[in-house]
């Protein structure tokens, strides 16, 4: 079976369309056509449902994906392994975060990873919604939450410390929450449907009700609502610290609890060894984050 054809196949199904597939992978959509009928030729089946405009599995193709994804990997693998340990990372690198800490974090750290390995190419992906990496075909994921340190599937980065915030010009017209049942007076700003925070009080976790006339999607916009003096809300120190330092938000510890601790993940889509551009990108990760 040509590999060639198998990579076409994947990058349709990822891509939605052959001339999505040809552009990614620098070929004319009609060699494209020619990769994915021989593919369909060689396996006896048809993989894909063409139109004029996208395109979808039919279910030999769902179920042929994985299998031709692992095929893939497999070849990248290999030529990772003889590689020369100092011929550094190359290929296309697909990368999922959070969309503020992909914008501020990943983004910067990326641009300068691509610096040190010219052969690198980047696709990242910015949403706060969780991706099916594994069906996505994303290399690797940067998740902030409190998962379990799983060493097949995950690698701890660092901490990702956590407080309550508000700007000045709230703290002034609605007072300074200091204890956890404080809360309850007070406009906090929360994800969309969320109507409870998780704290630490006493040694367990508790669950405080909050509400307020603000929601959001993402984080993001929790964040500039703050900053607008619209209530209270949980970041994550790296979010904060131009705004804590220039006096535009203040973090407001309370006496009797505290946000559970979470951590920031690299998480891979399979139990095998990662790429050398996964690692190496991890690695350079993982030194950004502790230089911080």
């Amino acid at each position: 079976m040509d590999l060639a054809d198998v990579g076409v196949f994947v990058e349709a199904a990822r891509a939605g369309s052959l001339a999505g597939a040809a552009r990614r992978l620098g070929i004319t959509p009609m060699a494209a056509s020619r990769r994915m009928a021989a593919l369909e030729q060689e396996v006896g089946a048809r993989l894909v449902h063409r139109t004029t405009r996208a395109l979808s599995l039919t279910s030999e193709g769902e179920a042929f994906l994985p299998h031709a994804q692992a095929m893939l990997e497999g070849e990248a693998a290999a030529r990772a392994a003889i590689r020369p340990s100092d011929a550094g990372a190359s290929g296309l690198l697909r990368i999922t975060a959070s969309a503020a800490f992909g914008r501020k974090v990943v983004a910067p750290a990326v641009a300068a990873f691509m610096q040190a390995n010219p052969e690198v190419s980047v696709d990242l992906l910015l949403t706060d919604s969780v991706v099916d990496i594994v069906a996505g075909g994303i290399d690797l994921a940067v998740r902030i939450a409190p998962l379990r340190d799983n060493s097949l599937i995950a690698r701890r980065l660092a901490d990702n410390p956590r407080a309550l915030y508000a700007s000045p010009d709230y703290l002034e017209r609605r007072g300074r929450p200091a204890r956890l049942a404080d809360l309850s007076g007070h406009d906090c700003l929360t994800m969309s449907g969320a109507t409870h925070w998780a704290f630490v009080s006493g040694g367990r976790q508790v669950q405080q009700k909050v509400a307020g006339r603000f929601t959001a999607s993402g984080v993001e916009g929790l964040h500039q609502a703050c900053l607008g003096g619209a209530g209270i809300t949980p970041l994550s120190a790296w979010d904060v610290r131009d705004e804590v330092a220039d006096g535009r938000l203040v973090e407001l510890p309370l006496e009797d609890a505290v946000l559970p601790g979470w951590s920031i993940w690299a998480v891979y889509p399979t139990a095998r060894q990662a790429p050398a551009k996964v690692r190496l990108f991890v690695a350079a990760l993982a030194r950004r984050l502790d230089e911080s």
